[in-house]
């Protein structure tokens, strides 16, 4: 199975703070469309091992995050790097090449 991070409230800020770019999937275990794109990350996080790194958190176990950075819809993926927010996509249907792209232009 792929090696993706489960992030926390606890651990997000060291997480996104690592020179790899970080995908975050923002999601919850209700979310139709979080079911859609979930195995699609879980994949990628394989694919992108070495060169990025790709977490999962549940918002539902986890508000603090998801409510400082404005999350209002699920699934929500964002990629950090540095700490710093350099991408914000949407939705259930992005397609898994389209995923990899995105992270890996900035590493």
């Amino acid at each position: 199975m792929a090696n993706y991070v489960v992030a926390t409230d606890e651990n997000f800020q060291e997480l996104i703070n690592s020179d790899k770019p970080v995908l975050v999937d923002f999601w919850a275990e209700w979310c139709g469309p979080c079911k859609m794109i979930g195995p699609i990350v879980e994949e990628l996080a394989g694919d992108v091992e070495g060169q990025a790194i790709v977490a999962k958190m549940d918002v539902d176990a986890n508000s603090t995050v998801p409510s400082t950075l404005g999350i209002r819809s699920i699934p929500t993926l964002m990629i950090f790097k540095k700490g710093e927010l350099v991408e914000r996509m949407v939705g259930g249907n992005i397609p898994k090449a389209v995923l990899a792209q995105t992270l890996l232009k900035h590493a």
